[in-house]
Order: structure tokens, then C-alpha cells, then sequence
């Protein structure tokens, strides 16, 4: 099984063009994949200012509030009109409308995971404490709050430090984690391929 960790704190940001925040790519799946030709992308998005979202067609989105007050996420046909204000809510949402962002106080970060549709299907989950056993084909894993060990690779997430896990090849075998504390929170993305004909 093949994974790598990480330190999102570490990761390299990218400016955007309108200058209203920068972004850390996670991973962009496959390896030299374009903004127009990815499977799937993840990545952490700082929002310094209100703006435009661009429009990626034939892509689902799915962004979750990190830290910050939030954002307010309105299309202009009235097909979004959403509220990210609460912390560790996941939020879905079609890609192929451009979205309007305005800031319900300060800069605020969120996790962005964005796949292709009809090839890659996600699902983010949150879960705090116990113990949890994942299965996808290719996921991440980014700790929130607290350490969560994998005993199988005698190693640990711990949120401000290492906090990240992701994996692209399918597990041999299903990936354990426990929880250090029961205040501990982990974020998990399961990334599946779209059979074909479906």
C-alpha cells in the first residue's frame, strides 16, 4: 500500500489571480493533470476577500469550513444559496456554475475536493474519536483536533503537526485508525472510480 503524509502547514500557496486568497494543492490526480483534465483534485483554499468562485464544468465540488467565519455561496440563477459558517460541515455542490463568495466576517480556509463527473465519485466524512477502518481504492485524511494512530504503520496524524494521509493505489487491506482522546477530529475523503455504463 502505497501512502504518503504530510504537513498541510507545509504545503506550497498559490496566489490567486484576483488576489482574494491563495490555495495549497493537496494532490492533483494523475500525476501532471491540468485544471482541465484532472480525475481528481484536492486541495486547502485561504479566502482573504469576497468574490467570484469560477466555474469548473462537468466537476462536483464538495468544500468544507476549516477555520474562520465562513462564506456565503450564491449562483446567480439561485441554484446555490448556501451558508458555510459551521466548521467540519461538508458541503456539495456542481461545479458548473460560477458562484458568487461573500465573507460572513473575516478570511476563512476550507478544504476543496473536486472530481470529474462520471469518472470519480467522493464522499467526505467527519468523525470524531473511536476508531474508523477505510476501503476506498484512493482517499486522504486530514487531522483535525487531537492524534490519530495507525497502528498498522506504527505512525500517527496529529493535528499542528503531520496531520495528513492520502493513498492513489487500492488498499490491500482496510486502513485502521484510532482516535488519541475522544475530542480528537479527523476529516476522511473516499475517492472511487465510476464503473463504466453507470
Amino acid at each position: 500500500m502505497s501512502m504518503q503524509f504530510f504537513s498541510s502547514s507545509a504545503l506550497p500557496a498559490t496566489p490567486w489571480k484576483n488576489g482574494g486568497g491563495t490555495t495549497q494543492e493537496v494532490l492533483c490526480w494523475p500525476p501532471g493533470a491540468s485544471i482541465d483534465s484532472f480525475a481528481w483534485r484536492i486541495s486547502i483554499a485561504q479566502i482573504a476577500s469576497s468574490g467570484p468562485f469560477s466555474a469548473f464544468a462537468g466537476v462536483d465540488r464538495i468544500i468544507t469550513l476549516l477555520e474562520g467565519d465562513g462564506v456565503h455561496l450564491q449562483a446567480a440563477d439561485g441554484s446555490v444559496d448556501h451558508l458555510l459558517q459551521h466548521c467540519l460541515q461538508p458541503f456539495a455542490f456542481s461545479g458548473d456554475v460560477a458562484l458568487d463568495c461573500q465573507l460572513l466576517g473575516g478570511a476563512s480556509q476550507d478544504l476543496n475536493v473536486m472530481t470529474r463527473r462520471g469518472r470519480v465519485q467522493a464522499q467526505v466524512t467527519i468523525h470524531r474519536g473511536g476508531s474508523l477502518a477505510l476501503t476506498s481504492a484512493q482517499g486522504l485524511l486530514l487531522a483535525r483536533a487531537g492524534s490519530w494512530r495507525l497502528p498498522a504503520q506504527s505512525a500517527a496524524l496529529t493535528a499542528g503537526g503531520e496531520d495528513g494521509l492520502y493513498w492513489t493505489a487500492a488498499l490491500g487491506q482496510p486502513l485502521q485508525l484510532e482516535a488519541s482522546s475522544h475530542d480528537a477530529w479527523l476529516i476522511a475523503v473516499a475517492l472511487q472510480e465510476v464503473a463504466a455504463g453507470v
